[in-house]
């Protein structure tokens, strides 16, 4: 989304050592709700585009026929015993052992979650398999439940550490690395019920939030107040799958990551007691920076259960420009030239001309099929519109033509539309493919397979979406030697395989 999870049982000593460590500086906090109220669940039946959405429906009630090791019934029997999947990146599943469900479990977590508790196999199934992921596992999530509080949440991971059964906390689930794989079964805590925003400070610019809530929803709450929060990954992104897998988005090269956007964190461990990372203070030089800690650690140290963000004004002004280039290099070179010139620009996206295609055929579109550069430039009116003369001498310098920009709201809006919505224009020209995300700055066709390349150019960040059959055997393996040679070749010049993705299963090997 942008989903915060991994699986406890592999990693409780890990989280036990950060309890010890913290224990004896940190409180229990019980802020309340002042601005918002609770809305109802409602039954998640699907999408135009595939999101893998956290699920809000009504109140489940517990299915009559318990099944204690339902696996995931589309995974072929001989995939089982594939190696690791994470291991070897495109395996079809994740292996993973499975133990009976303890029933004493069972009705501690009725207790507590009451009606808010499934045993559904179709939710369960939809939670245990990602929608934006070709990763999936054997087994699925025993059970889900639907947290409402973070009492709620402390009851549950204290219950499931006394029985040693794996949890895994599940956001918006929009991660493409299987996140929220359940290869072990176990308890599925989804926190899309806590979604309040607990306390707006307009003055100081920050907001206190439950993990639930996604940065959309946060965003049009904060409008009408001019304030809005920077950080802009894919659509359907909860704030606490946001922190655990430290993302940023288009916004980063002005805005930074969500490291430098979160002022303060409330967790609970992996032995179900609640801390607190930090206070409201902007800086501190007290101790350990504990917030920072927590925020990339995807679930192996606790479950977010309150967030403080840092925010920004809404600009004033902003001016959208658009421009092509005969190849992927040229309009690096703008890239980097704009940025050494020392303009504050505050996105630069560039999409290569298969991506561009995709963009066409999934929105009827009728771009130049070539490399090209989306920029945004913002401030006060004449300033903004300075920057986007400064920079189209800068296009003009390198090969670039077509330079075209917009100033109305509802075109700059379509505009970052369907950059945002890349990756599902990408399955709308190969839709019966899956996607693997690796990082390159060239765009590759080898075999049946697609290639194309998105980038967040201002500050690096390269994504090279490979399309591929994952049920066929020389796609997964074509896959995975282009997916290994990129990555290795990041590694070599002192990148990263996970860019703003996160580790998940995907990338574990890396």
């Amino acid at each position: 989304m942008s989903n915060f999870s991994s699986w406890f049982s592999r990693l409780r000593s890990s989280s036990n050592y950060f309890y010890r460590t913290i224990h004896n500086i940190t409180t229990h906090s019980n802020a309340t709700n002042v601005l918002t109220s609770h809305r109802p669940r409602m039954t998640w039946t699907g999408s135009v585009l595939p999101l893998a959405v956290a699920v809000c429906g009504a109140s489940f009630a517990l299915h009559p026929h318990f099944n204690p090791s339902l696996c995931d019934a589309s995974v072929p029997s001989d995939a089982i015993n594939n190696s690791f999947g994470g291991k070897g990146s495109t395996q079809y599943a994740v292996k993973g052992s499975h133990k009976e469900f303890p029933q004493e479990l069972l009705h501690e977590l009725k207790l507590i979650c009451q009606d808010n508790l499934s045993l559904d196999y179709d939710e369960r199934y939809h939670h245990g398999k990602p929608q934006n992921s070709f990763h999936k596992a054997v087994n699925i999530p025993d059970v889900i439940v639907y947290p409402r509080s973070e009492e709620e949440v402390s009851k549950i991971v204290k219950s499931c550490n006394d029985y040693k059964v794996p949890i895994v906390p599940y956001g918006g689930a929009t991660s493409i690395e299987g996140h929220t794989l359940s290869p072990h079964g176990g308890v599925c805590i989804d926190m899309s019920l806590m979604k309040r925003v607990k306390a707006l400070h307009v003055d100081d610019m920050d907001v206190i939030v439950e993990p639930g809530i996604g940065w959309m929803e946060l965003n049009e709450y904060l409008e009408p107040y001019g304030l809005f929060f920077p950080l802009d990954p894919g659509p359907g992104a909860s704030i606490g799958g946001m922190c655990a897998t430290r993302c940023s988005g288009s916004l980063a090269v002005r805005y930074g990551t969500m490291r430098d956007n979160v002022i303060s964190l409330k967790v609970v461990l992996a032995n179900g007691d609640i801390v607190k990372t930090a206070s409201r203070a902007r800086k501190s030089a007290a101790g350990y920076d504990l917030t920072r800690l927590v925020i990339g650690s995807e679930g192996t140290l606790g479950v977010v259960t309150e967030v403080t963000l840092r925010l920004q004004k809404i600009p004033q002004h902003s001016v959208v420009a658009m421009c092509n280039f005969p190849s992927v290099k040229d309009a690096a070179d703008v890239a980097i030239a704009t940025m050494m010139s020392g303009i504050q620009v505050s996105r630069v996206e560039l999409l290569d001309e298969v991506q561009v295609k995709a963009i066409n055929v999934a929105n009827g579109k009728n771009f130049p099929e070539c490399p090209t550069l989306m920029f945004e430039f913002i401030g006060t009116e004449a300033y903004a519109r300075e920057q986007t003369q400064i920079v189209r001498g800068i296009v003009s310098k390198h090969n670039g033509s077509d330079f075209v920009f917009a100033e109305e709201p509802e075109a700059k809006k379509e505009l970052w539309k369907v950059r945002k919505e890349a990756l599902w224009a990408c399955f709308a020209m190969e839709p019966n493919m899956e996607a693997m995300i690796s990082i390159d700055a060239q765009c590759v066709y080898l075999l049946s397979l697609a290639s194309t390349v998105i980038a967040h150019a201002g500050d690096g960040n390269f994504h090279t979406v490979i399309l591929f059959d994952p049920s066929r055997e020389e796609h997964r393996k074509e896959a995975e030697r282009l997916n290994s040679f990129m990555v290795h070749a990041a590694l070599s010049l002192e990148g990263t395989c996970t860019g703003e993705h996160g580790v998940g299963t995907g990338k574990m090997k890396n």
